[in-house]
């Protein structure tokens, strides 16, 4: 009997507290938001991670919509600057995810101007000028034609910043902040060019094999003696395996000839003979995950994070099948990349530390 009235009182305690919470759930809701907004204001991870050079993806994907994988960007961070390399859609919004003040990048780098690598540079540029009210534009490292890129995306957004100056006034937006500054470089097989340089940083440029896109960059960062390589969109190239000789991460693209080969049929029965075409060209300047795999065994990496991740892989178990055969021919890590992957590098180590930022 006593465990019944027990049972009993339970229940409605418990159908009183449910009821409370229906009854009270929008200022109850609203206390949680200002909670997760001043946790979210405060937050900078810039400033919270320790000394050394730390790279996340802030877009892991090819132009294929991926629901884990957006457009291309790269970010690094190394001590406390914070560089971002390739603007796809979306990288503004997993930036900002992933706990970065855009107002503190310091440069911007593109790899080369196909769209899934510039087309969140708009957004981006927006987000820096506004959310710390810088008065300098950003400088935009590029190969030749990142003038008409910036010259572009300026006019664009020529008459938006028009807007905000006049509705938040020129103290808060300084109209000089708006924007950025192109920075062309050249590069050839045989000369990587110094784009930054102090005591304990250095970002270079290599020219990489992506015919018939042309020029195109992969990047070397390193940082009181930690080292990166972003390869960009290459097909296999011995350009990127020397500039990753002995470097503690490489990022590198990969694309499955399998996998896409099998969008290519799909495309051939559905009778959309342009996909067709598009799924058969797009295997001929991209590197599989096994050539990848080679690049990293033969520069002695000791760290390989796939992105650029083509095709998509919407169904558990399909990230093995994506890597084919690539675990022989590399016995370090390797890593197919996914919005969010985060690989910290301290000075002063040799550790590898890998983490997901959301």
């Amino acid at each position: 009997m006593n465990l019944r009235r027990f049972t009993l009182v339970f229940l409605i305690l418990v159908l009183v507290a449910a009821g409370a919470a229906y009854v009270f759930r929008a200022p109850l809701s609203l206390a949680v938001a200002q909670r997760v907004a001043a946790s979210r204001m405060a937050t900078d991870a810039q400033q919270a991670l320790p000394d050394g050079l730390h790279v996340g993806l802030c877009g892991a994907g090819s132009p294929m919509p991926d629901d884990r994988r957006l457009g291309a960007c790269t970010v690094v961070v190394a001590g406390k600057r914070l560089f971002v390399f390739d603007t796809g859609n979306g990288s503004t919004r997993n930036i900002g995810k992933m706990g970065f003040v855009h107002g503190h990048i310091e440069a911007l780098f593109l790899t080369h101007f196909h769209s899934d690598h510039i087309d969140g540079l708009g957004e981006l540029l927006m987000q820096r000028w506004v959310s710390t009210g810088n008065v300098a534009p950003v400088p935009l490292y590029g190969p030749p034609g990142v003038e008409q890129v910036v010259a572009g995306f300026m006019q664009a957004y020529a008459q938006d910043q028009h807007y905000r100056v006049a509705h938040h006034g020129e103290r808060t937006v300084p109209a000089s902040g708006f924007g950025a500054v192109a920075r062309p470089f050249t590069v050839s097989a045989d000369s990587p060019v110094v784009l930054l340089k102090d005591a304990d940083l250095e970002i270079s440029a290599f020219v990489a094999d992506h015919k018939p896109v042309h020029p195109a960059a992969g990047y070397r960062i390193t940082y009181k003696g930690r080292s990166v390589v972003l390869s960009g969109d290459t097909k296999k190239s011995s350009v990127v395996q020397r500039a990753a000789a002995g470097v503690d991460l490489l990022v590198h693209e990969a694309l499955s000839t399998r996998m896409v080969g099998l969008l290519e049929q799909a495309a051939t029965g559905a009778g959309r003979p342009n996909v067709r075409k598009l799924m058969a060209d797009i295997v001929d300047y991209h590197t599989t995950p096994e050539q990848a795999a080679e690049i990293a065994k033969d520069a002695k990496v000791r760290f390989l994070l796939l992105n650029h991740i083509a095709p998509p892989l919407p169904m558990p178990g399909l990230e093995a099948a994506f890597l084919g055969d690539a675990p022989t021919r590399y016995s370090g890590p390797i890593q197919v990349g996914a919005d969010g992957d985060f690989i910290s590098l301290p000075a002063g180590s040799t550790a590898i530390h890998v983490s997901r930022r959301f």
